[in-house]
């Protein structure tokens, strides 16, 4: 059997509707909500305060190079 393209279209549908899942139909309440999007921001929040970290300590030598204080 070979597969041309109609056949393998029509196959690969049916994969992707066996695969797919159903709609759970569950009630998420207000707590979970602000659960999940209370995670969320300190998930970004901690990205961005790691990447401010490791970029602030080169710019403070900067700064107290500039100014006269010596490197520390």
């Amino acid at each position: 059997m070979q597969l041309n393209p109609p056949r393998l279209m029509a196959a690969l549908a049916a994969c992707l509707l066996l695969t797919a899942p159903g709609a759970a139909l569950a009630y998420t309440g207000p707590g979970l909500g602000l659960g999940a999007v209370g995670v969320a921001f300190g998930i970004v929040g901690s990205i961005l305060l790691g990447i401010f970290s490791v970029l602030w300590y080169p710019f403070k030598r900067l700064i107290r190079r500039i100014r006269g204080k010596g490197a520390r």
